[in-house]
């Protein structure tokens, strides 16, 4: 079979036509309670053996969070880490030093206890808006104000993506690497709710077709499957899949616009609904999760039996912020609730 990068070089004499995805039955979104890399990729891989992920533990602290762990992949720009937050530098320093170790780390623990996996393999970082949103620049103003910034920034970030699944696939060679980006600050952006640095006012929205544009460009830069996540109300699903998106990663609780559902679905764009709470709470039988996601595909107005290979199930968020029980039994949970859906 062909790899994704194949599909991408002009020279290659295998078979161009667009390769499958082997998309699991259920994964997760991508955070995890404590500290412990090892442990963290040994949990994915056991409660997760159809479609694993690199986990984050921003529980380590600042560079193993979301904005400072996706700013780690940025070639050729330098942040450190400020009382207002992250923020785009002159050189170097030692916090950005910091999370790059985190991912070294991160990436040592996967060749040490998944260096066999075989399957998908999903990484994560945040996408250019949520980005450009939580990255200052020297003058103080969000780089998400400047479009010069943003697009060195979303170059930069391509580019160290690139380099980051280069090394994941060097580590896993049996794995099929997927990329997510996370935007959960972009429906802030497009609708003009990002605060000022100051907290003082607010920032003025950013037009949906300069959005969709600027995000197409990175997916376009990625030679490997892309997933758009958003757990945030009022995701711009539309504009996800029309900026390229291979899948849709969305809380199903808060997704209301069942025309643009079904849009991606006609498109042949892949479904990540998530399914479970990203903290802990009381679970139901993974039984009944499966009938709430089989009423969902019914109300669509679909086949019942293409709602197997259509989706995916995952936590509706990252579980860092579970308790380390209620983060292996959410996803046990999509795992077992996942054995439902698929045909007897």
């Amino acid at each position: 079979m062909a790899s994704p990068n194949d599909r991408n070089d002009p020279d290659s004499t295998d078979d161009l036509r667009p390769v499958p995805i082997p998309w699991g039955p259920a994964s997760g979104v991508g955070s995890l309670p404590g500290a412990d890399p090892a442990e963290a990729v040994r949990l994915v891989v056991g409660e997760l053996p159809g479609f694993a992920h690199l986990p984050e533990l921003p529980a380590r602290g600042p560079g193993a969070d979301l904005i400072g762990r996706s700013a780690a992949l940025l070639v050729d720009l330098a942040f450190d880490l400020t009382p207002a937050g992250w923020r785009l530098v002159p050189r170097p320093g030692v916090d950005q030093r910091r999370a790059q170790e985190f991912l070294e780390r991160d990436l040592d623990a996967l060749y040490d206890v998944a260096g066999s996996y075989d399957g998908p393999l999903k990484l994560q970082a945040a996408g250019p808006w949520t980005l450009a949103a939580g990255l200052e620049r020297t003058r103080g103003d969000r780089a998400v104000v400047d479009p010069g910034a943003r697009r060195d920034l979303a170059q930069s970030l391509a580019e160290g993506l690139a380099g980051h699944v280069a090394a994941v696939a060097a580590r896993v060679p049996g794995a099929t690497v997927l990329v997510q980006l996370d935007e959960p600050s972009l429906p802030a952006v497009l609708q003009g709710g990002l605060p000022t640095v100051s907290g003082f006012g607010k920032l003025a929205a950013v037009e949906s077709h300069v959005v969709e544009q600027e995000l197409a460009d990175l997916v376009r830069r990625l030679a490997v499957p892309v997933v758009l996540h958003c757990c945030a109300a009022r995701m711009p699903m539309d504009l996800f899949r029309a900026a390229g998106a291979a899948g849709l990663s969305f809380d199903l609780g808060l997704v209301q616009d069942l025309d643009a559902v079904g849009t991606a679905i006609e498109a042949g764009t892949h479904l990540f609904p998530g399914v479970v709470p990203g903290t802990d709470t009381p679970l139901p039988a993974p039984k009944a999760t499966a009938s709430r996601v089989r009423a969902w595909w019914n109300e669509l107005g679909f086949l019942a039996d293409q709602l197997p290979s259509a989706v995916t199930l995952t936590p509706s968020c990252g579980l860092a912020g579970a308790t380390p029980d209620y983060a292996r039994a959410a996803m046990a949970h999509v795992r077992e609730a996942a054995k439902y859906l698929q045909p007897e």
